[in-house]
């Protein structure tokens, strides 16, 4: 079995040990770098052999936006995870709609951070759109037929609704910001009306309910939503 690589870029060295630790503990190898260009220059030489990124946004070289953009410019494929510090709603919107596969809020769960790199390296090959059936637990998206099953019994979802669930699944165990959602099902111009999203999603989730799935629909406060692998 080929050991997966993650590349951790944090400054703070408390965390590096953290990481280093419990990712080599559970069967990762790890590279390291504390500055931004210092992770950049990694990447370019050893960007086949590595899995995921684990992204600080406060490094002390440059801002962990701006380094994102230039990986994701530069053609970087691979799953990139931020780790943030940042409460505030508005740096996680702005990194997963630039090109991030997750963040994780700092001081973050092990358990958490792990399942979280589990699930952005299983999909990293999966480009939106090309799975045509996805399965999730009992929950099955059946994109061709506009079907959606729960252990081969259908629910009734209205178009909408099936667009929705049908992104969140094509992204699935990644969060979907509220302005792609928007975007894509209702247009450009409907980006900032995340009431469209609350309304549809409420009814998607009473639907999943009647089977008791609706733990599957994950809503990330002032961000967007997850439909979560299982």
């Amino acid at each position: 079995m080929v050991t997966q690589t993650i590349l951790v870029i944090d400054d703070e060295v408390s965390i590096q040990r953290l990481l280093k630790t419990n990712l080599e503990s559970n069967g990762y190898a790890v590279c390291e770098a504390t500055l931004g260009e210092e992770g950049m220059k990694v990447l370019a030489k050893s960007s086949p052999d590595i899995s995921a990124v684990l992204l600080d946004l406060g490094l002390p070289d440059v801002n962990g936006i701006e380094l994102l953009t230039k990986m994701r410019a530069s053609g970087v494929k691979i799953p990139i995870i931020v780790l943030t510090v940042l409460e505030d709603d508005e740096n996680k919107v702005t990194a997963l709609d630039l090109g991030a596969d997750d963040y994780v809020t700092k001081p973050f769960s092990i358990p958490e951070l792990l399942a979280r790199i589990r699930v952005a390296i299983r999909h990293s090959g999966r480009k939106p759109g090309e799975s045509k059936i996805i399965k999730t637990g009992t929950l099955e998206i059946d994109i061709p037929a506009h079907q959606v099953l729960v252990s081969g019994k259908e629910i009734k979802l209205t178009p909408l609704e099936f667009q929705i669930l049908a992104l969140l699944g094509q992204n699935l165990g990644k969060v979907v910001t509220h302005r792609v959602l928007l975007n894509k099902i209702w247009g450009p111009n409907s980006i900032e009306h995340v009431q469209y999203l609350r309304v549809h999603l409420g009814q998607v989730r009473k639907k999943l309910k009647k089977y008791r799935l609706e733990d599957l629909l994950v809503t990330e406060s002032g961000v967007g939503y997850r439909l979560l692998s299982k």
